[in-house]
């Protein structure tokens, strides 16, 4: 159908007023834009810019992959249908509307929907699914996008997001509806159950074992100064009750981002991967004395950190150095206590750093790769459970996301949240900073440093755009990147790699679009399309002996690779 047929008949249809409003207010490019194509559902679910159309996120297109989903789930039969689905919701604009519709969707076929009474994190609800025993599960979030976004994360039974094989059934019952203003509500919600504390309390207690040393924090949790923003997202209600029962109380929670907000009034992106959503929490800081900062995203999956440095001034981290401090921590810790299993694994993804998995390994400790997608270190944990070859003890992505513990399967900035005051309570309990700690690290294993470039392809080129890129590097692959030789290249489309003499092996992850370059000195480069917005993303990492000589090598790399991308 074209996009003047969708647009004609979105005219036609009695829509509520706000979006009407939208419609008649759109030019002819807008238009074009919102109908041109379906909102892409993909491994990563659904998120997209709110508004008339169907690209764009709004009850209909919210209806239309519920609708999906709940054929799939009345495929696959009562015990399906009975065991249900669990759904929550964060702080972005239309957030709780969403959520409702989709469970009086899942009601109209009869199936149990578990509905949270009010905004919920997204571990949270992957916890929910687990705990009760559902068969799926619905997040309704853009996570860490600006305030025009908001989005759909689909999980399977195990607290992970959906695999691709179910996806993939999804997507194809979602191309059967061709009406989306025919599909059935239940009003009445004769199946759906909403659900309150009794979940937060199970949750809460799950999160309670994270702490590595609670005689530690007995100690030293008061003494400890530190900021908190939620940055207007969930983790003003839980990430504050976790704080308080672990035994943080010496906190300051930024009040003007404990507002809840779909509008995030106080930042431009919230998104504690970036510095600039930092800076009213290091304001509160420098004027407290305190030492580090912590936030967390709209959704409380993701968590940012900041910390004071011996001129009084502070060093926002990166998510690839946060990990490193915490793996060190939890495998010193477990090798003090002689707990540290034989089989030990910590999981990352293939375009997070290195540094941690050196780390892990001076332990003893295997590092499994996966693809980008928490998803991906879900399933893993989900083998070394039934296999018992391995024993999960930390995942990780670069982009923030961690999980301690896997009760929850996805990343959990409630848990990363509490492990990380209680490393910066044991380093100051030592007369150090957790920026010193960072420092030993480095001292110990080498300056790593990573960079990630995000270009932006919106519109309606946006693909084929960065399709010709990849193509490119794919069918011009350079022999040198920075001056240095290009060693090896994997190729996760068709999960083999190649070295430079030709010779070739097979990849053990799944076929991606991912391509990854290693550098005879051990740098690296990884080139792959978003999963959720329409950005294609370069990641970089590189090892020396000294901050500086890493800096040059990531600045000198970074150049290369945006002249070969012209």
């Amino acid at each position: 159908m074209s996009y003047q047929e969708q647009l004609a008949k979105w005219e036609a249809a009695v829509l509520p007023e706000y979006l009407a409003k939208d419609l008649a207010h759109y030019t002819p490019e807008e238009q074009e834009d919102a109908f041109y194509q379906n909102l892409s559902f993909g491994t990563a679910g659904m998120r997209g810019v709110l508004g008339a159309g169907t690209n764009r996120m709004n009850i209909y297109t919210v209806r239309q992959v519920t609708e999906a989903l709940a054929r799939y789930i009345d495929a696959q039969g009562n015990a399906a249908k009975t065991s249900g689905v669990v759904i929550s919701f964060d702080s972005r604009h239309f957030s709780p509307e969403f959520a409702s519709d989709a469970a009086q969707v899942l009601s109209a076929h009869g199936i149990k929907a578990y509905l949270f009474s009010s905004l919920r994190p997204t571990p949270e609800l992957s916890f929910a699914v687990r705990e009760l025993g559902t068969f799926a599960g619905i997040m309704i979030t853009a996570s860490h996008n600006p305030k025009e976004y908001n989005g759909y994360k689909v999980y399977g039974a195990d607290g992970g997001q959906m695999v691709p094989e179910a996806v993939e059934v999804v997507v194809s019952e979602l191309e059967n509806i061709q009406d989306v203003f025919t599909i059935a509500l239940d009003e009445s919600n004769a199946h759906v159950q909403v659900i309150d504390s009794e979940i937060d309390d199970k949750y809460l207690a799950n999160v309670a074992t994270v702490t590595v040393n609670p005689e530690l924090v007995a100690k030293e949790g008061a003494s400890l100064k530190f900021v908190y923003s939620p940055l207007h997202g969930t983790g003003q209600y839980i990430g504050e009750k976790a704080l308080q029962q672990a035994g943080f109380t010496n906190y300051t929670i930024v009040k003007e981002q404990a507002v809840i907000d779909g509008d995030f009034p106080t930042v431009k992106k919230p998104n504690p991967e970036d510095a600039a959503a930092l800076v009213m929490a290091i304001d509160y800081a420098k004027r407290e004395g305190a030492d580090a900062v912590v936030a967390t995203d709209p959704d409380a999956d993701r968590m940012g950190a900041a910390v004071k440095l011996a001129d009084d001034t502070f060093q926002v981290l990166t998510g690839n150095q946060i990990a490193a401090v915490l793996v060190n921590y939890l495998l010193t810790a477990k090798k003090e206590t002689n707990t540290l299993p034989e089989n030990g694994a910590i999981v990352t993804s293939i375009v997070s750093s290195r540094f941690a998995s050196k780390i892990a390994a001076s332990f003893g400790v295997t590092t499994a790769d996966v693809l980008t997608g928490f998803k991906y270190i879900a399933a893993t944990i989900d083998e070394y459970e039934a296999t018992k070859s391995h024993q999960f003890l930390f995942g990780f992505e670069e982009s923030f996301g961690y999980l301690v513990k896997p009760f929850a399967h996805d990343k959990d900035a409630i848990q990363a949240l509490v492990l990380f005051a209680e490393v910066a309570a044991y380093y100051k309990s030592q007369g150090k900073t957790f920026a010193d700690g960072l420092q030993e690290l480095f001292e110990k294993f080498g300056y790593f440093e990573e960079k990630t470039i995000s270009l932006d392809f919106p519109g309606i080129h946006g693909n084929d755009e960065m399709s010709a890129i990849i193509s490119k590097f794919r069918n011009e692959q350079p022999k040198t990147i920075g001056g240095v030789a290009v060693n090896r290249v994997q190729d996760f489309s068709t999960a083999t790699e190649t070295s430079a003499d030709g010779q070739q092996k097979t990849l053990p992850q799944p076929k991606a679009n991912v391509l990854k370059y290693w550098l005879a000195d051990g740098s690296w480069v990884a080139v792959r399309p978003s999963g959720t917005e329409p950005k294609l993303k370069f990641y970089i990492g590189v090892e020396s002996d000294s901050q500086a000589t890493s800096q040059a090598k990531i600045d000198v790399v970074s150049e290369d690779l945006m002249r070969f991308a012209k």
